[in-house]
């Protein structure tokens, strides 16, 4: 009984040292799991593929990173185009830095503020037409082109239109990557827009179509009709195989504090016939003005109506629409079209509703359902405007067709609009066409 009790004490008495131990083991094992763990969340971030679907350049310098943990530093200098298989090779990536300097090279500034640029030497593209002067080789067509003053580049054919100068930018296809890199160059002879200043204040909007997906814009240079913009866009997850079906659109706008922006022009480029497969190609492409709907072929819109005499309301369903034009620009793309709903008494509108936008189709469905109330005894005095409009987030929403309902419309439109005034309480539906907006 007495080893028992001494062993039993020893026992008790190692307890502490034992779990000690122990608890020191367990220590180190969590540490080193932990630290293992995040090296290897590390390391797989780094290889893995960027969430975001094209990267910014501005000035030559990344504004979304490839690389999250890249030492890259924003500078002056650029680093000059390194020669990969299938032309994988970053453009305009800036030359590294030591640790800590951030150097911007105030000096290299032109007078709207830009930094002055080096002369890529890239191949160019068979639409690009340039004056030069005697004597000039053509071999040195490129360097030529690129030092020539705005006079001298924008030397052309008379036209009887008014010109709305013209758009450099360069294109390049990261075989490695999967992406098309655009680097909007800069825009030479822009239209004045402000009267007083006799100046604009130029950006550039860029969308890939026919898809619309890709919507991206350049910052605003102040008071210049010759802005150097220098920004590179590349655009992930496009296959060169798709590359030939796609058509870059250019909106070139001024912007205006007090009020809407105002479009300059487009550039329209379809990429079908630009080998991109040898490297980067330079482009200068006129601005043209911005083409309007063309009057024929608005579509149809399926509307019914019904007028409650007894509550003095009037019940409009947006049912439905058919055969609506394609995108005006590139004729390419589906519509992103929404109904706008306005209620007129007397020529003044008192009230207005709209359905939700219906994405990438030119037969929309809608089914919504609007209750008006009638301010009046009777609709002798009502019409109805509907609006069919094309949605677009990045520039002003386009009316793609109009239809009134009212007492002094004709046609089939006015027997409708009889129609639901001789059978009230009776909803009416009926197909009726589009006119201009």
């Amino acid at each position: 009984g007495w080893w028992v009790v001494v062993g039993g004490r020893q026992l008790f008495d190692e307890m502490p040292a034992v779990i000690g131990i122990f608890s020191a083991f367990g220590l180190v094992f969590t540490l080193s799991m932990f630290a293992w763990i995040c090296c290897q969340r590390k390391s797989s971030k780094t290889n893995k593929t960027p969430p975001y679907k094209f990267v910014h350049m501005l000035k030559g310098v990344d504004i979304y990173p490839e690389n999250l943990n890249s030492k890259k530093k924003f500078g002056g200098d650029e680093k000059t185009e390194l020669q990969g298989k299938e032309g994988s090779a970053r453009v305009g990536v800036p030359k590294p830095k030591p640790k800590g300097n951030l150097h911007l090279d105030l000096e290299s500034r032109d007078q709207n503020g830009n930094f002055t640029k080096t002369t890529p030497k890239v191949r160019s593209s068979p639409e690009i037409e340039t004056v030069l002067p005697k004597g000039v080789c053509q071999g040195e067509k490129n360097s030529a082109f690129l030092n020539a003053s705005p006079s001298d580049k924008l030397t052309a054919e008379p036209s009887t239109e008014p010109r709305l100068g013209s758009l450099i930018f360069s294109l390049k296809y990261n075989f490695d990557k999967k992406a098309l890199l655009v680097n909007i160059i800069e825009a030479l002879g822009l239209p004045a827009m402000d009267e007083q200043s006799l100046t604009s204040d130029p950006y550039i909007k860029m969308s890939i179509l026919p898809d619309k997906k890709h919507r991206v814009k350049t910052r605003v240079l102040r008071k210049t009709l010759d802005p150097a913009f220098d920004e590179t866009f590349t655009f992930y997850g496009i296959p060169y195989s798709q590359v030939q079906n796609l058509s870059l659109h250019f909106l070139v706008l001024s912007f205006d504090r007090f009020s809407r922006d105002d479009i300059i022009g487009e550039v329209m480029v379809p990429m079908s016939g630009i080998n991109l497969s040898e490297g980067k190609v330079l482009m200068n492409r006129d601005i043209s003005k911005r083409n309007c709907r063309k009057s024929l072929g608005r579509g149809e819109l399926l509307v019914s109506l019904c007028y409650q005499s007894t509550t003095n309301t009037l019940t409009v369903v947006v049912l439905k629409a058919r055969h609506l034009p394609k995108n005006d620009v590139s004729g390419l793309s589906a519509a992103d079209p929404y109904v706008k709903v306005n209620l007129y008494h007397d020529k003044k509108r008192i009230s207005k509703k709209k359905t939700h936008v219906k994405k990438c189709t030119l037969n929309p469905v809608f089914n919504e359902l609007f209750v008006f109330d009638i301010p009046c005894e009777g609709i002798e005095n009502i019409s109805v405007e509907f609006l069919v409009i094309d949605f677009d987030r990045m520039t002003k929403n386009e009316i793609i067709g109009r239809l009134v309902l009212g007492a002094s419309t004709e046609g089939t439109v006015g027997e409708h609009w009889r129609e639901i005034c001789e059978h009230p309480r009776r909803q009416i539906a009926k197909w009726h066409c589009l006119s201009d907006g």
